[in-house]
């Protein structure tokens, strides 16, 4: 079995991954979006609203001897070979960061050993088990799926096409009954029993309950459309669906969940990615985990627009012309800030950057703005102010009151264990908010900041 790990947008020599040949040849320079249509998962759905991460990106990209990763995390195989993509920010060997990040973001317990997995299969399987609630609930706001299946009968109101065969062998001598199939329009389908095949196998996993508790109402309404569901017909519900897959365009939600749930039930048979010339993987965009991660350290100061689910949306100009979605609006009226989460090292941040929280500030009033990156030393603020007057004139100096805020996440490095570098991890992350807090003067931000020195 050949296994390589590379890291996200970094450059890498071809001849590195003369191991993976096979592997390579399938991935390296298509993009995610066709990746996406030969099976393998990118969370967040790509082909909707995304912004970090788009459908022309490439995993692997060709540029003369080397190949260059893009800002996506995730595992990949095909057959036995194996390629994971970590993150740039990772330490000391080991990918404790990616392993926190998705911890945090999907609020599950510590499902995913990155390390010490004796399977490196599992890795796969236990991401795409704790996306399983997602997938759910994206396919039922659809509502639950139905379609015609045909149902068997014995009774005397015959009302479809009668069965000859099975009608001599269970009426005979005839009593009144005959035996008869008729299509009916129904919930209990054969794609809603493999929904319930896979919520009850993963309901008998130590961590099931609590993972199918995020999706508790979709998990209820399951149960309610399969009242004939057998466990011991799980392998017949499972080649049904290998078969008949979900093709039409409206329930592009469906298809992907049917595709997940073929995946998770076939595992215990080592068959994921079903057959030893299919590529299959899953990939996260790390930007995406970044933004959501530091929203769960910041939530309590800052309104959290989210381009993906379409909420909070914001406007440069009126009538509502210019859809924007800062990563980042305080709650505080009085000294308005804005912050944008950048998955970058420090000088990575440029003109581009700059000009798009320059705007977002100008429309919302606000002097300062901020940029949460993750660093692997301990910088200190990069205070930026804002220029007045031009070269021409000789009059540029800089202002007072306006300025922009490089403002790092300390990454731990050097760290052996995953509980000493999750522990860390608490430590940093009230540092890194008090250095927000610290940074504004407003009443609102000095209360919040009372509350986290309490």
């Amino acid at each position: 079995m050949s296994r390589i790990k590379i890291k996200d947008n970094s450059r890498i020599p071809k001849e590195s991954l003369s191991g993976i040949s096979l592997l390579t040849s399938k991935i390296a320079d298509k993009t995610l979006e066709q990746l996406e249509n030969e099976g393998i998962f990118v969370f967040p759905e790509i082909l909707r609203e995304a912004d970090d991460i788009t459908k022309d990106q490439m995993i692997l990209q060709s540029v003369n001897n080397y190949y260059l990763s893009s800002n996506v995390m995730g595992f990949m195989g095909l057959g036995d070979e194996k390629l994971i993509v970590e993150s740039r920010f990772s330490g000391n060997g080991r990918d404790f960061l990616f392993q926190y990040l998705l911890e945090r973001v999907f609020d599950v317990p510590n499902i995913v050993d990155l390390e010490t997995d004796a399977n490196n299969d599992d890795r796969v399987f236990n991401l795409l088990v704790f996306i399983f609630p997602h997938y759910l609930k994206s396919a039922m706001r659809k509502g639950v799926f139905k379609t015609y299946v045909r149902k068997t009968y014995n009774d005397s109101n015959v009302k479809g096409t009668i069965d000859i065969a099975r009608h001599i062998v269970k009426n005979t001598p005839f009593v009144g009954n005959v035996a008869y199939s008729q299509r009916e329009y129904s919930f209990d389908n054969d794609l809603m029993e493999l929904i319930r095949h896979t919520v009850e196998f993963i309901r008998h996993k130590p961590y099931g309950h609590k993972l199918l508790a995020q999706a508790k109402d979709e998990v209820k309404d399951v149960v309610a459309a399969t009242p004939n569901y057998e466990m011991c017909n799980r392998q017949k519900i499972i080649d049904v669906n290998k078969t008949n897959t979900i093709r039409h365009s409206y329930y592009r939600e469906y298809c992907e969940l049917q595709n997940l749930c073929l995946l998770i039930l076939q595992h215990q048979k080592h068959q994921i990615g079903m057959g030893s010339k299919k590529v299959y993987g899953l990939l996260f965009d790390g930007a995406w985990l970044w933004e959501e991660y530091m929203n769960s350290i910041v939530d309590e100061i800052f309104y959290h627009p989210m381009n993906k689910a379409t909420k909070g949306s914001q406007r440069l100009f009126d009538h509502n012309r210019g859809l924007i979605y800062p990563d980042f609006i305080s709650r505080d009226s009085e000294a308005r800030v804005i912050a944008d989460a950048k998955y970058k090292p420090i000088d990575n941040i440029g003109n581009r950057d700059y000009l798009q929280v320059l705007a977002y500030m100008f429309r919302f009033d606000a002097k300062k703005g901020f940029y949460f990156y993750p660093e692997m030393g301990e910088e200190e603020d990069a205070v930026m102010w804002l220029n007045r007057g031009s070269t021409y004139e000789k009059n540029v100096e800089a202002r007072e009151d306006i300025c922009l805020i490089k403002h790092g996440f300390q990454i731990p490095t050097g760290i052996d264990g995953y509980s000493a570098f999750t522990e860390q991890m608490r430590c940093n992350e009230i540092k890194f908010l008090d250095g927000i807090l610290t940074s504004v003067t407003s009443k609102m931000f000095k209360s919040a900041l009372l509350e986290v020195d309490e």
